[in-house]
């Protein structure tokens, strides 16, 4: 019998000394990221996410309150539109600049696709834009308490850490469907409603046409190329490379905007082989001083007067529980992007950058452009390499640039920037791997979180079912001893949440 002797071992070589103060600060060599990485990430995170600060202003800036008024109390539509998109830029650049030296992680925040949506046609129908933001603030007040006392980072870790997978997986088809459709590669057929048709198809009649499709797949393979080949910047230089042919290709076909407004008949004139948001071209203007007059628009309790407590309340805790999970699922799948996760599937020093994503919330809400939230689009720049917060602040400082160079932030378009969505959605399903399919106590919720995201076109609504299902299915294998005690607790609230529609109605509440 040998005795193994520590002491006779050689010590473990030590790795990397940090360069400078920068690198110890940000952890940048001891996560085995570099400089030239953490600024490509960064990039490759603003122009994949920069869209928001057009897209936001079309959601929220175009839909009248219950007064008939737009944002900032203007009475034509589209006039709030710029002041919306500098108000964006602005938010979005200081939350992400906060999360990089407060969070310090890759992680990019801006305004949240789908709670604006149901800010501007939710809200805003049935209370005033002031109103509705005060909703948005108090959202974002609760949560940021339910981080401060410890619960949400509790609720983190009581995943089961397949189901945290699942949730990883789960949003790369997500994004990946996210870059399909909004390169206009998938679409809703019209008349989807029927009963024997199906609701998406390929373009806009079944097969390809446009030249900004071509566009999308030239850049879809590009990137596919380069990724494949491990190419340094890979996803950058794609959205880049895509972005000059889409100028070029705009400048000699002139394909033209996808909406062209509305037509004599007051309806929408279509051109189904346009370009989905942004037509690309050299702006004329390239510096514009942006208006701020939104900030602080909002009325904290207006809501209570014009609907009740119990209907404001209940909208709090609609849009509480989505921004809740939402941004776990999207911290959840790009940590695990970028292998930033121990071994139980958590996030070291998660506090920090839920703390920084609630606060976003309120933020959010307090500059009248909805609530902020941590941007899955992150995985780009985790894809580049990026593994701290240093690729935010370059993400941030953008962001605020952009707020004076917003004809700048135009000229990428859907076609070219989506490509990095789809690449990145197949990197993330990867894992899937670390799920263990024969154990069906786990796997079949893990197949639910990750299919009814795509499906359901919502990261709450995968996580719920997930979530729903463990629960139930341990229960009926009576393995109680298995299930957290929070898990009891979130599979309850996803109940209530799946059901507020007859809630509401059986309380009358509109």
């Amino acid at each position: 019998m040998t005795v193994k002797n520590d002491a006779a071992q050689p010590p473990a070589a030590p790795g990397p000394e940090p360069s400078g103060r920068l690198d110890r600060f940000f952890k940048i060599t001891e996560r085995g990221s570099s400089l030239g990485r953490e600024v490509r990430g960064g990039l490759a995170t603003f122009f994949t996410m920069g869209y928001i600060v057009v897209l936001n202003p079309l959601i929220i800036g175009t839909v009248a309150d219950d007064d008939g008024q737009f944002l900032g109390d203007l009475t034509e539509p589209g006039a709030s539109i710029p002041l919306v998109a500098a108000a964006t830029a602005l938010v979005a650049g200081v939350l992400t600049l906060v999360m990089g030296l407060f969070g310090r992680y890759p992680f990019a925040m801006a305004a949240g696709l789908g709670l604006n949506a149901v800010v501007a046609f939710t809200l805003a129908g049935v209370m005033s834009w002031e109103d509705a933001m005060g909703i948005v603030v108090l959202e974002g007040l609760v949560i940021t308490v339910l981080v401060l006392t410890g619960f949400r980072v509790a609720v983190f870790r009581a995943i089961p850490a397949a189901l945290k997978t699942a949730i990883a997986v789960g949003l790369g088809l997500f994004i990946a469907l996210i870059g399909f459709v909004d390169a206009g590669f998938v679409r809703r057929v019209p008349g989807s409603e029927g009963e024997n048709s199906i609701p998406v198809q390929l373009g806009s009649t079944g097969s390809l046409s446009g030249w900004p499709t071509l566009v999308f797949a030239v850049g879809l393979l590009l990137t596919a190329i380069l990724v494949a080949r491990k190419v340094k910047g890979a996803i950058l230089i794609g959205i880049l490379a895509a972005t000059v042919v889409a100028i070029i290709v705009e400048a000699l076909a002139k394909a033209g905007p996808y909406n062209k407004g509305v037509g004599p008949d007051g309806k929408p004139v279509i051109n189904p082989d346009g370009w989905q948001l942004n037509v690309p071209a050299l702006p004329d203007k390239v510096v514009d001083t942006p208006d701020l007059s939104l900030l602080g628009e909002f009325s904290l309790l207006g809501s209570f007067e014009r609907v009740g407590a119990t209907a404001a309340l209940l909208f709090v805790f609609t849009i509480l529980l989505a921004d809740f999970f939402d941004t776990m699922g999207t911290v959840v799948g790009v940590g695990a992007e970028g292998d930033m996760l121990d071994r139980d599937a958590n996030l070291p020093g998660i506090r920090n950058v839920l703390l920084v994503d609630s606060v976003g919330a309120a933020a959010g809400g307090a500059g009248s452009v909805s609530s902020n939230t941590t941007y899955v689009e992150s995985a780009a720049g985790v894809a580049e390499g990026a593994r701290t917060g240093l690729a935010s602040v370059i993400t941030g400082l953008l962001f605020l640039v952009a707020m004076f160079f917003a004809p700048l932030v135009t000229i990428v378009p859907f076609e070219a920037a989506t490509p990095a969505l789809v690449v990145v959605g197949f990197l993330m399903m990867t894992q899937i791997k670390h799920i263990d399919m024969d154990d069906y106590d786990v796997a079949i919720p893990a197949f639910l979180t990750m299919v009814l995201m795509p499906f359901t076109f919502s990261i709450t609504a995968g996580i719920g079912a997930g979530f729903i299902s463990y629960v139930a299915i341990k229960v009926a294998r009576r393995r109680f001893a298995e299930i957290h005690p929070l898990m009891w607790l979130i599979a309850a609230l996803f109940v209530l949440y799946f059901t507020l529609t007859p809630i509401k109605e059986a309380l009358g509440v509109g």
